[in-house]
């Protein structure tokens, strides 16, 4: 089985972040965010990665040339026009070979057993199945209608009056069967691919009762950082394994004075933090510099700049 990997948007909801960075290479815990979604394929058993891009492609091609692929055949597809989910996958139907394949979100961070995952699709008769997961936030993001083993609606949007306390968490196995539905052009694949298949009857689902963690936003990436750090550590061993990269608080190329506080906090490579300062429940991310005693309390601290989280 292949995989596609969704890492073509321009982080708009993280910017500034995102300003001179794509998206896929801000690091979370000091791994670039990316590489958490690889470490599950190749853990899975999937070498071979078509993964489209537009925003900073350069820095993309460098990254994944930098570590080798991380040993799997990665094909990036470089979109000029940015297609959207649908519109991006459309476009790389051929690469796919007409067989099953897993399309996954780059911007999660999940404990996923993709086998298990497999199995269930393998064993229905459904032409895609989504993998959902349960949060109390299921009516803010967009919670999914179910009946009868299926998937109904998203949103409500198909009227269908279905709701639950389950998202869409960024992975689904899909046919082939689902390309005659999706447009060319920018489109979504909730509204043109996952609509086709649900009007067949033939869109099914996987519980994920394990951790998942979104961060396509300051806050949600925030999150993942300080108060997702334990379960993210928990996943260091699998995620060294696949990739050589190890998810970690304090770089070890990060300068602190001696008589610095950092408390519950990330602080990554080329960071300085100078005398007297105090830093807890933050973010710094790589080349920061905290000037001698400022206080920094649940922050993202970038090189220029900083947000504060609420």
């Amino acid at each position: 089985m292949k995989a596609f990997v969704l890492a073509a948007g321009f982080g708009s909801r993280l910017r500034p972040l995102t300003n001179d960075t794509p998206k896929p290479l801000v690091p979370v815990l000091n791994v670039p965010s990316i590489c958490y979604t690889l470490a599950l394929l190749k853990e899975a058993g999937i070498d071979t990665v078509i993964c489209n891009v537009h925003y900073h492609t350069e820095l993309i091609h460098r990254f994944f040339s930098e570590h080798n692929n991380f040993g799997m055949d990665i094909q990036i597809s470089e979109e000029t026009t940015i297609l959207g989910t649908g519109g991006g996958l459309k476009r790389c139907e051929h690469m796919l070979d007409n067989e099953p394949f897993l399309l996954i979100n780059s911007d999660i961070i999940a404990n996923f057993n993709l086998k298990s995952f497999f199995d269930c699709h393998n064993s229905s008769q459904n032409q895609g199945t989504l993998m959902l997961f349960k949060t109390p936030e299921a009516k803010t993001i967009g919670d999914v209608g179910m009946r009868e083993g299926k998937v109904w609606d998203f949103r409500n949007m198909r009227k269908t009056g279905l709701h639950s306390d389950y998202i869409y968490a960024g992975a689904a196995v899909l046919s082939p069967s689902i390309f005659p539905y999706l447009s060319m052009g920018f489109s979504s694949i909730v509204d043109t691919g996952f609509t086709g298949l649900i009007a067949h009857e033939s869109l099914g689902y996987f519980r994920h009762e394990g951790f998942w963690q979104d961060i396509g936003t300051t806050q949600s990436f925030w999150g993942a950082n300080i108060t997702s750090r334990k379960n993210i550590l928990n996943l260091g061993k699998r995620i060294r394994r696949q990739t050589e990269l190890d998810p970690h608080t304090i770089s070890s190329h990060a300068v602190i004075h001696s008589d610095a506080t950092v408390h519950e906090s990330v602080v990554g490579r080329q960071c300085c933090i100078d005398k007297g300062a105090s830093v807890c429940h933050s973010v710094l991310l790589p080349g920061s510099v905290i000037e001698k005693n400022s206080v920094i309390d649940r922050a993202i601290v970038f090189p220029g700049g900083m947000i504060s989280v609420d």
